[in-house]
Formats: C-alpha cells, sequence, structure tokens
C-alpha cells in the first residue's frame, strides 16, 4: 500500500493583495445552499524533464499570480456561508513523496488508491475550518508526479473549478493573458434573508465502503450507441454525455434486480450549467439539476431514456427561460431538496451523474505536457456517475462510485463492457 511522507507545506500567498474594496465577497443564494465541501480533481504527469523543486516553484508563482485573481479562495468563509473574507490568508501547498511508482496508482483497478495524493482526509470533507483551496504536488519513485486541488464548493462550482485550473496552467506556462472571472453570481441569485432556512441536509460519510472505477466510452463506441437510439426512437443528435449516461444508468439498473429479484423504479439527476443565460465569466455557483424517472423496467432502455430525458431538459430549459431570476434559486433548492428526500425515503434507487466533458481538463499542462489521467477522489454518495473528457479528447471516461458488493457486480455487465473499457495507464 501506498504511502506519503509530507516535504514542505506552506501558504501561498497572493502576488497582488486584494484590493479593500473586495475585501467582502457575497455569497449568492446558491453558494449559501451548497453543501459545504471540498470537490477534490487530480491530473497525473509522466516524469517530467524539470527537477522537482522547478517544477514545485513553477505551481508556487503561478498559484501565488492566479490567486490574485481568484482571490475568495484565498480568505475564510465567514458568518454561516454569507460571505468570504478576502484578507489574502493564502492557500496551502503541500509538497509530498509517495513510495511507489505512479503505474501502481493508475493501473489500480479502483480509483479509490488516487487518494494518497489528496492531503488526508481532506477529500469532500467541510470546508468551514480550512482554507478554500488547499493544492498537493506529488511525487512518485518512478519520477511522475500529480498535482491536486480540493477546492471550496461554496466558493465555486464545477465549471468554475474548471476556469480556475485552466487558467493557472496558463500563467504556469507564461501564457500572455489576463484571467476575467467575475465574482458577481450573488447580483443573478441575491441572498435572501431567510437563507439560513434554505440548506440543503449535511452529507454524511457512509457507513458503508464505496469504491469507484473509471471506464472509458470510445468515439467509436459513443457512435454505436447513438445509432441505437436515433435508429429505435424520434431521438435526433443525442450527446455523449446522453448515451453514455443512459448506458450505466440501464447497468446499474441491472445490477439492483439481480440483486433484489425485482425492478425497483429510478431516478437520475443530471447537474446543468445554467451559463448561458448566466455570463461564462460569472464564477460561483450556477447550476440546476434535471430528475428523469423510470417507473417500468421498458424505460430503462437506451432509445427510451435518452427520449425522457431531452425530454426533461427541454421542459426545464422552458421553464427557467419563463421564470423571474428571482424565483431560479428557490426552484434549484426545491429540486434538490425532493430528489434528498427520495434518497432519504428509499422508494426508488436514485443515480447522480454530472459532467466535466468539454472543458479542458484534459488539456492542463503547467509546462511539462498533458495529464494522462484526470480524475477526482471517490464520491460518498452510492451510485454516482461523473463524466470527463478522455486524454485524447475524443472520447469520454466516466469515474462510478457505487458500493463495494455492488460494483463487483456491476463490473461484469456484459453491455458495459461492449461499450465501454475500464481505464488503466501503464505509465512508469
Amino acid at each position: 500500500m501506498a504511502s506519503s511522507t509530507i516535504v514542505s507545506k506552506k501558504m501561498i500567498k497572493l502576488f497582488s493583495p486584494t484590493p479593500p474594496s473586495l475585501r467582502c465577497h457575497k455569497l449568492s443564494f446558491m453558494d449559501h445552499i451548497n453543501i459545504p465541501l471540498h470537490f477534490p480533481f487530480a491530473f497525473f504527469y509522466p516524469k517530467p524533464s524539470n527537477k522537482i523543486s522547478q517544477i514545485s516553484q513553477i505551481l508556487e508563482n503561478s498559484l501565488s499570480k492566479v490567486l490574485s485573481f481568484y482571490y475568495p479562495l484565498a480568505g475564510k468563509i465567514k458568518d454561516n456561508n454569507t460571505y468570504v473574507d478576502c484578507d489574502d490568508t493564502g492557500a496551502e501547498y503541500l509538497n509530498v513523496r509517495i513510495n511507489c511508482p505512479m503505474s501502481q496508482i493508475l493501473n489500480h483497478p479502483y480509483n479509490d488508491v488516487v487518494d494518497v495524493v489528496f492531503p488526508q482526509d481532506l477529500p469532500w470533507s467541510s470546508t468551514l475550518n480550512r482554507s478554500p483551496l488547499v493544492v498537493q504536488l506529488s511525487h512518485f519513485d518512478c519520477g511522475g508526479i500529480a498535482v491536486s486541488a480540493c477546492m471550496s464548493h461554496t466558493i465555486i462550482d464545477g465549471y468554475s473549478s474548471t476556469k480556475f485550473i485552466n487558467d493557472w496552467a496558463a500563467i504556469a506556462r507564461h501564457v500572455d493573458f489576463k484571467p476575467s472571472p467575475q465574482f458577481n453570481a450573488s447580483t443573478f441569485f441575491p441572498l435572501m434573508s431567510d437563507a439560513s432556512s434554505s440548506t440543503l441536509p449535511v452529507m454524511h460519510h457512509p457507513s458503508q465502503r464505496h469504491v469507484s472505477r473509471m471506464y472509458n466510452f470510445s468515439s467509436s463506441n459513443l457512435g454505436r450507441l447513438k445509432d441505437i437510439v436515433t435508429k429505435n426512437s424520434h431521438v435526433n443528435n443525442p450527446t455523449r454525455l446522453e448515451v453514455a449516461s443512459a448506458l450505466v444508468h440501464k447497468c446499474g439498473v441491472i445490477m439492483s434486480m439481480e440483486k433484489s429479484g425485482m425492478f425497483k423504479p429510478t431516478l437520475m439527476s443530471h447537474a446543468i450549467n445554467l451559463r448561458p443565460p448566466i455570463p461564462l465569466n460569472t464564477m460561483g455557483n450556477a447550476t440546476c439539476i434535471i430528475l428523469t424517472t423510470t417507473m417500468t423496467q421498458d424505460e430503462i432502455e437506451l432509445p427510451n431514456f435518452v427520449a425522457q430525458l431531452q425530454k426533461d431538459k427541454q421542459q426545464l430549459r422552458r421553464k427557467l427561460k419563463d421564470m423571474n431570476k428571482d424565483m431560479i434559486p428557490l426552484y434549484t433548492l426545491e429540486l434538490a431538496k425532493n430528489a434528498m428526500n427520495i434518497i432519504e425515503k428509499d422508494t426508488c434507487d436514485v443515480y447522480l451523474c454530472s459532467g466535466m466533458s468539454n472543458t479542458g481538463l484534459h488539456k492542463i499542462d503547467f509546462g511539462w505536457g498533458r495529464p494522462v489521467r484526470v480524475t477526482l477522489a471517490t464520491h460518498p454518495m452510492k451510485n454516482n456517475f461523473l463524466f470527463f473528457d478522455e486524454p485524447s479528447g475524443d472520447g469520454i471516461n466516466v469515474l462510478i462510485t457505487l458500493t463495494k458488493d455492488d460494483m463487483l457486480n456491476f463490473q461484469n455487465n456484459k453491455e458495459l463492457l461492449e461499450f465501454a473499457s475500464p481505464v488503466v495507464e501503464s505509465t512508469k
């Protein structure tokens, strides 16, 4: 089992101090209702030509510069998640030695082993008593490295975090540009006076053991899935995420049926970005969810499920378009609470789906090339599907989190293995 040793630990200060006028960053209603967790990205790279001391210096200097633009990540969340005191405390930065080759991590069948490249007990933990941003540089015995970043979901969502990482990498490569994030989400979703009562239930870490595996859908297999959907339904131009999520959902249902001996209704939650109509450079939380249900076994078939998913998307877009802007946060909260209530009542099997595709994460280059693997730590909630672009950019990877017993069944599904394959790397 890989173990780690902390070589150094420091706070990275901002290259330029935050102006007094920006010292108090008001959080939006969307920010406030989010469960305050650190969500954890990790990027793995083959052995760079630079020395580890040079790599660390590049990361530290560029992090200092990018924090001047993403200043709330260097502050402190205050007053029950209502504002960030942008006091330039800085971001935590760890330099860590890991006593195994990187291939031992990347070739392991389960994604759980990547936890070694994150600060201990930090992924998916509370952001209330920790820095909003914690970075770790991990170097392996083989010379390979990993760069991980745990960011406060209270301050930024998945889209915002990818913008931050892309801008950080660009600065590290000395690209001549100036990041332009706007921390103005509260102007679109202002915090309400009774916000303290409008929060989601706290997510508790499960008593069951959850595990995660990453699977790859090649471009050709995605094309095959799209053909199956279009030839057997009225769906036109299904997306990569729609057909891939439909398949993993179906495999999840089959797994559940084999375990219980009967079909159980399902609910799948898809997270969608509200940019646009919110401006693309708006940082913070600006997402909504689509809830798609199946009440019969026939509805889990790919053509039927994708058709229903597209219908649900269209209905949500129409509803949001016609809705007063001030009502969008409350509607989003209502949807999220409905999903949480269903999870608690156990009236149907719930699957959670979100996508990080088309965000450029597979291209993150700090100056020593693109990553061979982009991933997150194992999610604390089961039946979770998280999609990424694969390193080539043509296909798509999905990180699947299930209970340990369910994974043993799920990973042997013949239809899954016909269209997707476990992700491993022969990296030394």
